[in-house]
């Protein structure tokens, strides 16, 4: 299996190969921000959770289950975060930070690094890991990492190089195809289960991304309730109903199966909610922005773990990331992974063994060094060390420092008061961006303010483009 043993030693404990190893079913919904559901993420916090829309699957997961208040996604946009979930590494290390190219244009005062565009197969998956254990692998829905496939990467069954766009088979019964995903992984327990084999099952879906798409009765339904002051949109609620319809068949199916007992369920989204009108109608308050910034708005997403060993109704208010669930996954099926990745095992927090991950000082780490469409997609980076927060901006060299215990709306900058703290925090940004040789903007030698806005080819927003904000252009960088 191509490289995989050169890359990482697994050892397979005694347990695991004679007992009844766990199932796996990963769903990862897309641009579906914090509170983009009924589940009070901060339990008790009224404005942690949706006025408008409705998810009770997703509030019966929870009520099984573990939700964590702090959780982030690996990066702002979809494509990075992807990569990362699948490998347990940050994007930066993987040199896969932006959907596109990001090479930017003359109209931008930094010239992005030129990243990857293809999802390296010398990447060990996540199915490649745990296929020694004797694992099945599916991958039903969004793939958006390159003209490659989810089988190169170790997956048994897949629906082949699927990107952004809606799949052709969506239709008035199944949008976004929702209910089509959820067909095909249903179908792929089954099988298994008659089999007698483990699986590994991802459902990553094209919902709630936009456009906006949902069943009419849906729709309909929402139309007549009361809308509330943050969401309003009934179509997009519709289309959030769909998904949690969808979720709430697959918990039904693992109990018809009688593996609910042994079988993890993991939901979370690939990035926060838009706060860019055109890519969708989310307001993300109480947080700060939305999609493709690093503020909290575009990281800090829904997860909840429902499986063996989580006490029901549980919370964490760890700060935790998609990098996670690599290793977390390797040791719920007694996989010892050797190779270096950023994420931590969550095996622990998540039976209340212990109430904290040991990063061993190692702060995470939110990399996105290129342009995107908005005001606000512009090269930045992020780290969240215990409660604090730092965010680089590399047009000005300028930083904004966040106590996010105390200030979840980021509305307070304390870059300016706590200078000490500032300086040892820039420092530690520094050796994080080092370790993982992270690709780095420069200040861009062509940059002409008044020259034509990128164009996104083959994109509805063509001719949309906004020029970015101001500020000096960016420093030296970092020193190798």
């Amino acid at each position: 299996m191509k490289r995989l043993l050169a890359l990482i030693t697994l050892t397979i404990s005694s347990t695991q190969l004679f007992g009844a190893k766990p199932n796996f079913v990963f769903i990862f919904a897309d641009d579906m921000g914090w509170t983009g559901t009924s589940v009070e993420m901060i339990p008790g916090d009224s404005r942690t959770k949706s006025d408008y829309y409705h998810t009770p699957n997703l509030e019966k997961l929870a009520s099984m289950g573990m939700r964590f208040s702090a959780s982030y996604a690996p990066a702002a946009m979809c494509t990075p975060s992807r990569a990362a979930v699948l490998t347990g590494k940050t994007p930066a290390e993987i040199h896969i930070t932006s959907p596109e190219s990001g090479l930017g244009s003359p109209v931008h005062k930094m010239r992005p690094p030129r990243q990857l565009q293809e999802f390296p197969e010398s990447e060990t998956s996540i199915a490649e890991a745990l296929k020694p254990a004797g694992y099945a692998s599916a991958y039903f829905g969004k793939w958006h990492l390159g003209e490659g496939n989810p089988g190169q990467h170790g997956f048994d069954v897949h629906d082949g190089s699927t990107s952004n766009d809606t799949p052709a088979n969506s239709g008035p019964d199944n949008p976004k195809d929702i209910f089509g995903i959820n067909e095909r992984g249903i179908a792929f327990m089954r099988e298994n289960v008659e089999a007698n084999r483990p699986f590994y099952l991802q459902l990553f879906h094209y919902a709630v991304h936009g456009p906006t798409a949902t069943k009419a009765e849906s729709e309909t339904h929402f139309g007549e309730l009361s809308k509330g002051e943050r969401h309003k949109d009934s179509a997009f609620a519709g289309m959030t109903w769909d998904l949690d319809v969808s979720i709430g068949s697959v918990m039904a199916e693992l109990e018809r199966l009688n593996i609910a007992d042994n079988t993890y369920v993991i939901f979370m989204s690939d990035n926060g909610g838009p706060s860019n009108p055109r890519f969708g109608p989310l307001n993300n308050a109480p947080l700060n922005m939305g999609k493709t910034t690093l503020y909290e708005g575009g990281i800090r997403v829904p997860f909840i773990v429902k499986g063996p060993g989580i006490s029901a109704n549980s919370h964490s208010r760890e700060s935790v990331t998609g990098c996670d669930l690599f290793p977390t996954f390797c040791e719920w099926a007694g996989v010892k992974v050797a190779h270096k990745i950023e994420g931590k095992s969550l095996a622990s927090l998540l039976t209340s063994k212990s109430q904290s991950i040991d990063r061993e000082g190692v702060p995470l780490l939110f990399h996105f060094p290129h342009y995107f469409y908005g005001p606000n997609a512009v090269p930045s980076t992020a780290i969240i060390a215990g409660n604090l927060k730092l965010i680089k901006f590399w047009e000005s060299n300028s930083y904004k420092l966040f106590n996010l215990d105390e200030d979840l709306g980021e509305k307070n900058d304390l870059a300016e008061t706590h200078p000490e703290k500032l300086k040892e925090l820039v420092a530690v940004m520094n050796n994080r961006l080092r370790s993982v040789n992270a690709q780095l903007p420069i200040v861009n030698p062509d940059y002409d303010p008044n020259a034509p806005l990128p164009e996104r080819p083959g994109s509805r927003w063509r001719g949309q483009g906004t020029r970015p904000g101001g500020g000096r252009p960016g420093g030296p960088g970092i020193a190798n």
